[in-house]
Order: structure tokens, then sequence, then C-alpha cells
């Protein structure tokens, strides 16, 4: 938000420069993100004066050219060329002396420089009213009047051009009462009366003695339940007269960073800048019978200021004439057809409350970010609606014209109260760690203007006013007394205590993502963050991540932001192609993230029935793609290999104490894949590893194959969970025995099927089975693959003989060929 320092200093009395200004907002919780001065008119109007044209002859050389001669205060006259049709001797001008910059608000500024023109030397340059920004007129020179200015008199004397300074404050959702200059003089006062000794206040800007007649009211009906709508009110104003703003009033607009547009909206748009409070100016001929305030139809159309047709829902608020056309969307923007324009004569000021949560729903789902909706949405003060209403009315007729034809319309449904605070003094100090004096505590209350209405012992009972929304607890008010009193005022003692408590589930949970982590760092990983949003256009005509189960955004900031991740597959594969662009050749990503669904229910649609359709859920995604190894002296370049990706998901699954030994190896079938591997325990599913479909990897933009693995963090954690602990087993005593096989057998059957059939063969003195080697080719029968197969045998209480080897084996073989149909090669 901006706040003009010359403005600012109209609400409060100080002598701070911009920069002393800024560091004590920052201070006080409104953080100042820029100080920037401003000028009535861009360039302030450096270099330009005003020139008394002596003389002018026709140049010797041009039908058009003219070479004057110009007393601009200095010894001697300029000799200027100038082309415009309306010079003459005796006119006052503006001159461009040479060094001056024109066009500093413009893309192209152009300087001022020495020139020949036509074999006459110029030395400046006499301008129009577009060229120095002080109007539009660019079809000859400015003439002065004579009898105000002199030869040599700054131009920015003669424009009374103002300087002021633009404070950016960086307002967090909680401070509402501070999105205005009166918000934020009033908390400067604060400040400096906890610290300068002398009480100061913010001052309302003075209002004059306003006639205003007992006539019936504008009528208003209020149609919508009360608590949306808790203030409403609103005023005539006929006879004015709509045009340009007074100069202190554009000045102001523009300094703040809006565009004037004519009288009455400026002072809309002033006030709310003023005093915090939104209003609204409609031309009363386009208000027939009054206003009503209701829902909107769901579907109804509306257009607004911008110029873009909205579509409603019944949960909108909108505020309708007589005749039930919709004039505005409540809090946030107003028709096409209702402002005011030049040819309105009468006005209609309204100053109301809406609820601030139906304000942001509508807001966001329609796109629109306005400084009605910013404030609304935050929660305004009812109690400050009547306040802004009479200020705008009084510079109306200031400014405008007119008088006001009808009594104010104020209906007020819902009457907000302070807020009732009890706050323990003996409390406050142990919470801050210092003894603040009570004085000094109620001095602080008092300027931040937090009635004290009790004092029992030790405990005040205070009443702080409904501007601020964000102080309903005793810790609320404990901040406010903090921030003003000084964060960097509470020495720090030289001790520190803490609070130790039992690690919890997501302590132990943390901890071990931290060690996987480093080991994958160590093993030569890269970890990456992507974004959570996602284009939808990944996701077409997937089967593995269908369409309709994507959680999708209602207002998203562009197309390809549109849906929330269902996978995070997208984000590293972009990753990849970034840097593989970039002549990269070796990619290591890993990434710890939330991927996000939506399954439909055939529930009744209540809230927590809605909600319990998406699914949020944490995993950790792998990537290997290019080289292993390359430009080592040391050792040949080598490709990656999905071998490496199987590797480290079982490093992962190890460290995270799942017992390995009883994995059981699905092949999988999602359409990300070009071949893939399920990963499961006890029928709980792990996750995913494999090669990523060549349709994946070429849409976007990858020439060389992605191994990619996606596990289940949670299903692992709580899995590994279970065998939480450490045993401790001494070596063993008697040797490991190893035999291989080489078994012909039909290509369906996968190594995990193999092992499954080893375990329950032979459950005592078989340790592991392990695959090292795959052969499908020539010298095979049709449909026939080999895999050659390592068992690992041992008795911990003797020594293995070869009888009870080959009997184990034996049974295997059989197992194997009963079972699987499996042949020795």
């Amino acid at each position: 938000m901006n706040i003009s320092y010359n403005r600012l200093r109209r609400y409060i009395d100080i002598d701070l420069s911009p920069n002393e200004l800024s560091e004590i907002l920052t201070s006080i919780g409104l953080e100042v993100s820029g100080v920037n001065q401003v000028e009535s008119i861009p360039g302030g109007l450096k270099g330009l004066v005003v020139g008394h044209v002596l003389t002018c002859e026709p140049h010797p050389d041009s039908t058009h050219l003219h070479v004057t001669s110009v007393d601009v205060g200095l010894d001697t006259p300029l000799q200027i060329v100038c082309g415009a049709p309306n010079v003459a001797a005796g006119l006052y001008v503006v001159v461009a002396t040479i060094g001056t910059i024109l066009g500093q608000d413009q893309a192209n500024p152009f300087l001022i420089k020495k020139s020949r023109l036509r074999g006459v030397d110029s030395f400046g340059m006499i301008c129009s009213e577009s060229e120095i920004g002080v109007g539009k007129s660019c079809s000859g020179i400015i003439s002065l009047p004579a009898e105000e200015v002199y030869p040599g008199m700054p131009a920015a004397e003669f424009y009374r051009v103002e300087t002021d300074y633009v404070i950016e404050v960086d307002i967090t959702p909680n401070r509402v009462d501070a999105t205005s200059h009166y918000g934020v003089a009033r908390d400067l006062a604060a400040y400096l009366t906890a610290h300068t000794g002398k009480v100061v206040r913010a001052q309302y800007p003075e209002l004059p003695e306003l006639i205003i007649p007992e006539k019936p009211t504008v009528p208003v009906e209020i149609a919508c339940p009360a608590e949306l709508c808790p203030r409403f009110e609103m005023l005539r104003i006929d006879g004015v007269r709509v045009g340009e703003s007074p100069t202190w009033l554009a000045n102001t607009i523009r300094a703040i960073g809006l565009k004037p547009i004519n009288n009455i909206v400026d002072i809309s748009n002033f006030v709310l800048h003023e005093l915090g409070q939104p209003l609204h100016c409609y031309d009363a001929d386009m208000v027939d019978g009054g206003v009503v305030v209701r829902l909107a139809q769901e579907g109804e159309s509306f257009v607004t200021l911008d110029g873009v047709e909205r579509k409603l829902t019944a949960d909108d608020i909108i505020i309708a004439s007589g005749r039930d056309e919709p004039l505005c969307i409540a809090g946030v923007l107003g028709g096409l057809e209702s402002g005011t324009t030049e040819r309105t004569a009468s006005v209609l000021i309204e100053a109301a409350n809406f609820h601030p949560t139906s304000v942001r729903k509508t807001a966001r789902r329609l796109g629109i970010n306005s400084d009605a909706s910013f404030r609304f949405e935050r929660g305004l003060d009812a109690n400050n609606t009547h306040r802004a209403l009479l200020r705008a009315a009084a510079l109306i007729q200031e400014i405008a014209g007119g008088q006001i034809t009808s009594a104010v319309t104020d209906i007020y449904s819902v009457k907000q109260e302070p807020h009732k605070v009890a706050l323990s003094l003996s409390w406050l100090d142990r919470l801050i760690g210092k003894k603040i004096p009570q004085p000094e505590v109620e001095t602080i209350l008092e300027a931040l203007e937090i009635r004290i209405a009790d004092r029992q012992g030790d405990t005040l009972q205070l009443e702080v006013p409904r501007y601020r929304t964000d102080v309903t607890r005793d810790v609320d008010v404990a901040e406010e007394i903090l921030r003003i009193y000084g964060y960097n005022n509470v020495e720090l003692d030289g001790r520190m205590t803490i609070s130790i408590g039992d690690e919890s589930q997501e302590d132990r949970q943390h901890n071990l993502s931290t060690i996987l982590s480093e080991q994958l760092v160590g093993a030569g990983f890269n970890e990456i963050l992507c974004n959570s949003l996602t284009s939808s256009s990944f996701y077409h005509n997937l089967h593995s991540c269908p369409e309709s189960h994507l959680v999708r955004l209602i207002n998203p900031l562009s197309n390809e932001l549109d849906v929330m991740r269902s996978t995070l597959l997208f984000g590293g594969l972009q990753s990849l192609s970034r840097n593989e662009h970039r002549k990269a050749n070796r990619f290591y990503y890993f990434e710890w993230g939330n991927v996000y669904s939506f399954v439909p229910s055939d529930k009744s649609e209540s809230s927590a029935d809605v909600l319990s359709s998406y699914q949020q859920e944490t995993r950790l995604a792998l990537w290997i793609a290019g080289q292993r190894v390359s430009g080592s002296w040391a050792h040949p370049d080598e490709a990656s290999s999905v071998s490496e990706i199987k590797a480290h998901v079982m490093n992962i699954l190890k460290r995270s104490a799942v017992d390995t030994e009883q994995l059981e190896l699905r092949e999988g079938g999602s359409d990300l894949y070009k071949v893939s591997m399920d990963i499961y325990a006890s029928n709980t599913y792990l996750g995913t590893w494999g090669i990523i479909s060549p349709s994946v990897t070429k849409a976007m933009d990858i020439p060389f194959e992605v191994y990619y693995a996606e596990l289940s963090w949670q299903a692992i954690f709580e899995l590994g969970s279970r065998r939480a602990g450490f045993e401790a087993h001494s070596l063993p005593k008697y040797p490991e025995v190893k035999r291989d096989l080489a078994l012909l057998i039909d290509k369906e059957v996968s190594f995990a099927r193999i092992q499954e059939v080893a375990r329950n063969t032979e459950r005592k003195l078989l340790r592991r089975v392990e695959l090292f080697d795959v052969y499908e080719g020539k010298h095979l029968p049709e449909g026939k693959k080999s895999y050659a197969v390592s068992f690992y045998l041992r008795d911990d209480n003797r020594t293995m003989s070869e009888k009870q080897i080959e009997s184990i084996m034996n049974k295997l073989i059989q197992a194997m060929d009963k079972q699987l149909g499996a042949s020795l090669r």
C-alpha cells in the first residue's frame, strides 16, 4: 500500500524525515519496502525556465521554421530555432535549456543538445504542453500570462510542482486497520506517545457543518442475511458538476499510484485511502426506486466497470436498483452503467460493511483484486462507515457543488461492539520476559485507543476497538504492547530455557527423511524442489493419473499452473529437460513433495464430505538419466541403467527399517512407464520404479531413457516403524553356501514369483535369492527366457553337508518345475 508523506502529515504533526518515518513504521509491524520521491509533474520540470521571445524572424532556408532570440534571464539571449506556427515576438514561453531531459515519464526520453537546423545553430527548445507533461496539446508552443512570470523563472515555480515521498508499506493480512493514511498516522502516534514523553494524537480531517435535511431517506432494503451486510448507509446529493479534480486532489491520487478519473470518483478513492472505508458513488438517475442489497441469482450476468461480463452465483452479494437491475458486486467492483459521468447531476454515496469471507470468495472466484475487496476481505469496522460517508459528502460539496437532499439512510442491523479482553500484568511480565511499569503499559494501551474499562488487582479489563479485528485475546494485546514498546528494548539476560518433550511421530518421520536425504546426496543425487502447481495438459489421456481426479484451481495464475500435481514425475522431467538443454549430461535428482487427488463421492455435499474427496500424500521421487561416469581418467564413460534406480530404492527401504527380504515385486501397468515394478509388503503398496515411457520423455523433449521411482513415504515409514529399534546378533559361525541355477521359464513369470516359490519351499535355511542374469534371444524356445539365479543357504547350528545342500536344491528345482513350469538349461 502506498502512503503519501505529505498527506500523512495532515493527520499527525511530525518533523520526521521519510527515512526516519519508515524505520519507525517497520519497527511497529508496518514493514516499509521502499521510499520513493515523486513529483506532481514527472521530472519536476527540471531545466525548464520561462523565456521572453525578443525577436522572431523567418528561417533563411525553410518555409515553416523561425529563428528566435529568447531572454531566459542570462547575460545574453539564446538563439533558438522553432517550428511552432504560433511562435511570435513578445510571447512568454517555456524553454528547455541545453542538458534538459524531456519525456521522463515516457518510454523514450530525450536530451536537449546544441543542434544545427538547416545551417542555423539552436541553443534550446521552446516547448508545447505535451512535451513537458503539463497537458495534451501539441499544436503549438505554450504562451504564458505576462503578468505572472518573468524571464528565467523556473517553470516548476509557475506550475507549482509538488514534491512528495511515497512510502510503500507491506500490509499483513491482520492489519486492515493500517490500510489508510489515518490508520498509519494512528499507529505512528501511539509509538511517538510511548517514546517521546508527550501525548501525540492522530487527527481526523475536520468536517464542515453539513446541512442535512430531514426529508425521506433513500429507500434501502437489505434482502440478504443480516450478517452478510451488517451496516449500509446512503446519502443523496443533487446539483453536482462532474469534471476534472482540483490540482491538490489529482496530485494526491497520482502520488499513491492511482489515475485521476473525475472529481466524484477521485473523492471516493481519496476517502478510501484516507480513512480505509470503501465508498461507491452511483449516478442517482440510474438508481430508480432506491436500492436492494440481495444475493445474486445463480448464473445471473453482470457487466462490471472494466467492461467484463461476470457470471454470478447464489453466494455473491449484489446491490440492485429498485427495478432489480444489478448496480454493483458488493465490496468488490461497481457496474459499468451505474458510475458517474460528465452527464451526472445527482449522486448517491454508499458506505457499507460486508462480511469478509463472502467478499473474499466472490473476489477470488471472479479474479478481481480491487482496493475495496482488499480491505473488505480482511474485515472492516462497521463503526467507520458514517464518518467516511460525511467526509465524502463534504468534499463533493466543496469540489463539485450540489446540495444534500436527503437524510442519511443508515441500516445498522448487526451492532459491532468492542472486543472485551482481560489482561493480567503479572502474566504479561512473564510472557514478555521483562517487567514493564504499569503506567507505561497503560500509556501504550491508551495510545492504541484500547480503553481500560476497569481494574481488578493486577488485571485490566479492556475494550479493544473493532477496527483491530485481530486483537481479541490477552496474547494479542501483549503483542500490541510489545510492538509499540519495542522488541529491541527487551534485553536478553544470557539464560536460555527450553522445553523438551517426548519425540513425536512427526519428529521421527522428519529425522528419518533427513537421514535419507543425506544418504542420497552422498550417493551423488541433487535435491530439487518443484512447484506443486502444474499444467493439466500433462495428464491428457493418462489412465494412471486420470484428469477427472485432478485438483483444479478455480482461479489459476495461468494455463500452465491450473491444477495441483498428482505425481512428482513431471516437475523433475521439466528440470531434467531444462538442464539437458544447457549441456548437462548427468541427472541424479530426488524430491520430497506432496501429491494431490480428487476422488468424487456419492455422499451428501456437506463440508466434511466434500473435503473427504480431496487427498494429499507425501512421496519421495528419484530420477536417474544420462551418464553415470563421464570424463574420468580412472574409469571409462558409463551410462546410467535401470538397475541403479532399483538399487537406490532398496537402499532407501533398508535404511527405513523395511525388511527387503519380505518384499513382493509385481509388474506394474502404469502408462507413465515403458516397464515398471510395483513394490508391495504384505499387500501394502510402497511405490513403483521403472523406465519412463518414450512418449512421455519425447513430449518433454528428453532424448534418452529416464529411470524413475516414486515411493509412498507414509507407508514406508509406518512399515519401518513396526521394526523400530536395533537387535544385535553375533556373526554367523558357519559358512554360507551359494548355488546357482539357470532356469528356462515362460516370459510372463517374474523374478518376484521365483523368490516367492523359493521362500515357501525352504523357509528355514534359505537366506536370500538373487538374480544375476536374464537372457532372451536365439537358441531359446519361443516364449521362453532364461533366469540365472543365486540361492544362498546357511545353517546357524552346523556346517551344511553336501547331501543336505543337494536335498534342498532338488526340492527347489522340483517346486520351480511344478509351480512355474521352469526347467534347467
